[in-house]
């Protein structure tokens, strides 16, 4: 038997999967930057969007859905058309966007293809003139269970877009953008545990400030001075360092 000859892969494949790859790979690296944490995270899927964009030749446009216990709305978008098509979506509560969502699986076919299914979203689709479309469910992982959060969409003008790979590539960026959410988050989280330790912090200082001025007027002792703030605060219901602060103004005033 004579060897099988390999077929060579056509210069156009490893073109568009080298230059898809190296977008991709840009989008990642943007990822790591130190001002990824502070930015809004509709700014970071904004920006993965517009990768989808590039990276795919097919894409003509893309959306992220939000998907909570409430609502579903579209956050991100490359165009008004992809918005419409998604809000026919969430209106009639049926279409691929959700679908990929609620079943977490992505969904990649032509517009028509499941019109008795989704005919609000292929009347619509039909309307901007899409062929083609492609939805990737949005995870966010390191939650337990896994955090549904929407999905990535993707449309195409031609209905012989978007091929198994065009799907793999689809979902390393909605990995990308799941790290994105879980580190915005963990971001906010500490920036706010810093918060409450400054508010702690400009607290206790200005106790141990009016239980100082206590000391010296009333000449008693630490506890003492302490005591009556407490007392104060209790008996008006107001909090220990808004009672230490007014104290600390009417000392001010006075003098």
């Amino acid at each position: 038997m004579g060897e099988t000859a390999e077929v060579p892969t056509p210069p156009a494949v490893v073109a568009k999967v080298g230059a898809a790859l190296d977008t991709v790979t840009g989008a990642l690296e943007g990822l790591r930057s130190a001002t990824v944490g502070v930015e809004p995270v509709e700014a970071v899927l904004g920006r993965l969007a517009e990768t989808a964009v590039f990276a795919l030749p097919d894409a003509d446009a893309v959306s992220v859905t939000q998907l909570d216990a409430t609502e579903a709305r579209t956050i991100v978008a490359t165009t008004e058309a992809a918005t419409r098509i998604d809000e026919q979506q969430y209106a009639a509560d049926r279409g691929p966007c959700l679908e990929a969502g609620r079943a977490r699986e992505p969904v990649r076919a032509v517009v028509g293809d499941h019109a008795a299914v989704w005919p609000e979203f292929t009347a619509a689709a039909e309307q901007a003139g899409i062929r083609a479309y492609l939805s990737v469910p949005l995870i966010v992982e390191g939650a337990d269970p896994q955090e549904l959060v929407g999905s990535f969409n993707v449309y195409s003008y031609r209905a012989e877009a978007f091929d198994p790979f065009d799907e793999k590539l689809m979902r390393l960026l909605t990995t990308a953008a799941s790290a994105a959410i879980g580190n915005a988050r963990r971001w906010r989280a500490a920036a706010e545990t810093v918060g409450q330790l400054e508010t702690a912090l400009v607290s206790r200082s200005v106790i141990d400030q009016a239980k100082g001025v206590l000391m010296a007027l009333h000449r008693i002792t630490s506890d003492e001075a302490f005591h009556r703030l407490v007392e104060r605060s209790q008996r008006t219901n107001t909090k220990l360092a808004d009672v230490a602060a007014d104290l600390m103004r009417s000392v001010t005033v006075d003098q």
